[in-house]
């Protein structure tokens, strides 16, 4: 394969990567606002979009593949090739993440007004943030900015600190909300992983751009 036509191919690639990850953020939002909302009808928009996801996963799994199989790549190209591979897995983990929240909405017996569920909000709107900007630095390039993404996921761990707390003690102080804690619990993991998932996106970037891939989710004092 010529030179040029591979280096389209990566374009190519990159520019799929970005969609998916445009599409993936769109499903974090219409995730959060059926949370927000408990939207039954949008929950089951989010759930029988999931297959979407995994079909964009394939393909571009495919031409992952396929690049590898048609040109014995140089290192640079190997890198950005193997974290795309490792990327998409992120993306589409996340939305099946989501797809498990909605789950919980739609057969679940949670309380809009309850505090735990706002905290829970304000925990998914920071791991979306993280993962938008994960997406952010995907595009340029940004070691530093990959950095400070996976320093944010010390902000999410902390709230779901929080919130394991609170709903402790909503279940002592009464008992017959057990059902109903119990799904907050089950939703702030699921939050808590998307957010290690961003961590994850952007520590694969660091190993496109530098050839070391970091462990990033237990701080920075590695770097």
């Amino acid at each position: 394969m010529p030179r040029k036509y591979f280096d389209q191919k990566l374009d190519a690639l990159n520019h799929d990567m970005t969609e998916l990850g445009a599409e993936v953020d769109a499903v974090i939002g219409r995730t959060l606002e059926a949370l927000r909302t408990l939207d039954r009808d949008l929950a089951q928009q989010v759930v029988e979009g999931d297959s979407r996801i995994d079909q964009a996963e394939h393909r571009i799994e495919q031409v992952c593949m396929n690049l590898l199989a048609l040109q014995q790549p140089i290192a640079s190209d190997l890198r950005v090739i193997a974290s795309c591979l490792k990327i998409i897995t992120d993306m589409e983990r996340v939305a099946d993440q989501c797809a498990d929240i909605c789950d919980i909405i739609l057969v679940g017996e949670l309380g809009s007004n309850s505090l735990g569920v706002n905290h829970v909000l304000q925990m998914m709107e920071s791991a979306r943030s993280m993962f938008v900007r994960a997406m952010e630095v995907f595009n340029n390039h940004s070691v530093e900015q990959a950095k400070k993404v996976c320093s944010d996921d010390d902000e999410v761990d902390s709230l779901f600190s929080k919130i394991i707390l609170e709903v402790c003690g909503a279940i002592t102080n009464n008992p017959q909300s057990v059902m109903r804690e119990v799904d907050l619990i089950f939703i702030t993991k699921y939050i808590e992983r998307m957010a290690d998932h961003a961590t994850n996106i952007a520590e694969w970037v660091i190993y496109r751009e530098t050839g070391v891939h970091p462990d990033l989710n237990s701080g920075l004092s590695a770097l």
